[in-house]
């Protein structure tokens, strides 16, 4: 790659254009806000995001759009799901004819139901070449340098194979897959299941509990994605398992923790009041409900939250549902 636009100053965003600066690449990390990106250029940090992590020489910030795009031949898209398409569309005049557009963002399109690779075909044409990254990496410890193992999923097994190696560093490893159903489905709905399991944190109901609900959580995951027409096998690996048991067990997750003050009695919305950071689960909880509905798939716990999200139902009382249900074979399409 000879240049790369990271979008997005957020946590994740700063953390990729972390790594890939401190690989020697050229990068411009773009932010909405051109206060943090004048921060970012004084400080050569993101203290509001991603404290304690330096900016390598290479990394360039810019709230500029068209800066960053002007000489990128590989963007890296970190917003959250709910500005992906408006941003597609500001990007889409600008952006190099060879382009390759790495999605980054965890969740689905609310109205739509779409994929964030979706809704990138959608704004920027079928033969654009698109590759999604997932799998269980907090952005703090990717900025660190820890060792971490994530998927990287194409139609195109030569763009996989591009990120694979553009992407790689002796502590960040990646896999490659063909399943970009599966591997989004995995990467969306874990966080639903990470507020789940900080529900149960914030009860205090223990392992025994935190346990089965990752595992029925997966089960739950792997209905819907091989509904829409992921594979099983891929749920089992980096970008469905893996990912779910960080995001369910990790202090540093967001979404677990929006379950974690839930359970322990606080209302949604002063949760979500008191973050900087966006909880993505919060609206793909909405979303995968109405999947589950279009494709006739029973999400029991997404359920669940949904109803404690929206005010409907106490924590403890969808505890107390779920463990009330018919009991049947593990393994019963329901």
């Amino acid at each position: 790659m000879t240049g790369v636009a990271v979008l997005g100053a957020g946590g994740w965003g700063t953390a990729l254009a972390i790594h890939l600066g401190r690989l020697g690449k050229p990068v411009r990390l773009w932010g909405r806000d051109p206060a943090l990106v004048a921060r970012l250029c004084e400080e050569r940090s993101n203290q509001a995001y991603l404290s304690g992590a330096a900016l390598p020489a290479s990394v360039a910030p810019t709230a500029s759009l068209g800066e960053a795009l002007g000489a990128a031949d590989c963007v890296v898209m970190a917003v959250p799901s709910h500005g992906t398409r408006a941003l597609l569309r500001r990007a889409a005049p600008l952006l190099r004819p060879d382009a390759t557009i790495v999605s980054c963002t965890k969740g689905f399109e609310l109205g739509t139901l779409n994929r964030m690779s979706e809704v990138i075909e959608h704004e920027l044409g079928a033969s654009r070449p698109v590759a999604v990254l997932s799998g269980p990496s907090f952005a703090a410890e990717v900025a660190r340098g820890v060792p971490t193992l994530v998927l990287v999923a194409s139609r195109r097994a030569d763009v996989a194979a591009m990120v694979q190696e553009e992407f790689r560093a002796p502590y960040f490893r990646l896999y490659a897959s063909d399943d970009v159903i599966g591997v989004e489905v995995g990467g969306a709905m874990k966080n639903v299941i990470a507020i789940a399991a900080g529900v149960v944190e914030g009860l205090g109901l223990g392992p025994n509990a935190l346990a089965a609900l990752i595992t029925r959580g997966l089960a739950e995951i792997s209905r819907l994605a091989c509904a829409l027409g992921g594979r099983r096998e891929t749920l089992a690996g980096l970008s469905g398992l893996g990912d779910l048991i960080l995001t369910c067990t990790g202090g540093l997750s967001r979404n677990r923790h929006v379950g974690v003050e839930l359970g322990r009695g606080r209302e949604v919305r002063e949760i979500l009041g008191s973050m900087q950071t966006v909880a993505e689960g919060v609206r793909t909880t909405e979303a995968a409900l109405e999947l589950g509905r279009r494709h006739q798939v029973d999400l029991p716990i997404s359920m669940q939250m949904g109803e404690v999200l929206a005010g409907r139902t106490r924590a403890r009382t969808a505890v107390e549902e779920l463990m009330l249900r018919r009991q049947r074979s593990e393994f019963d399409v329901e």
